[in-house]
């Protein structure tokens, strides 16, 4: 396999932005993010996965951007997900269950309503 050299780093991350992210009139309104380092793991982050696609799945919704991504830096609070609504500031849930994750969906990504009892934090770590 070759070595990666900045160049390439640079155009995986333009491509993976370009499908990633939200945009009006874009395929995808909403971005849920659950957060699967192995703290994330250990703690039930793969059921709460499994919660995310069953909401998907059963109320037909097809403008989320479903993805994962390692360790966000609190193993104490997991499993945690993040949901970022267009042109909203994203919301990280904490300690999750499915049951608080058929809870965030109802009112949060559907009713537009965040559930300030799951939630750590309003806004993100990183700049775009």
């Amino acid at each position: 396999m070759p070595k990666l050299k900045i160049g390439d780093l640079a155009k995986i991350k333009e491509r993976t932005a370009r499908t990633s992210q939200l945009r009006a009139g874009g395929p995808h309104k909403t971005k849920v993010t659950v957060h699967m380092g192995t703290c994330g793991i250990a703690a039930g982050a793969r059921g709460i996965m499994d919660a995310v696609l069953k909401e998907i799945e059963d109320r037909n919704i097809t403008d989320i951007f479903l993805t994962n991504s390692g360790c966000a830096g609190l193993c104490s609070r997991e499993p945690m997900m993040t949901v970022e609504i267009l042109e909203k500031p994203p919301i990280k849930y904490i300690e999750l269950t499915p049951d608080k994750v058929k809870t965030i969906f109802e009112n949060h990504i559907v009713g537009g309503n965040v559930v300030q009892e799951y939630a750590l934090a309003v806004g993100s770590e990183r700049t775009v």
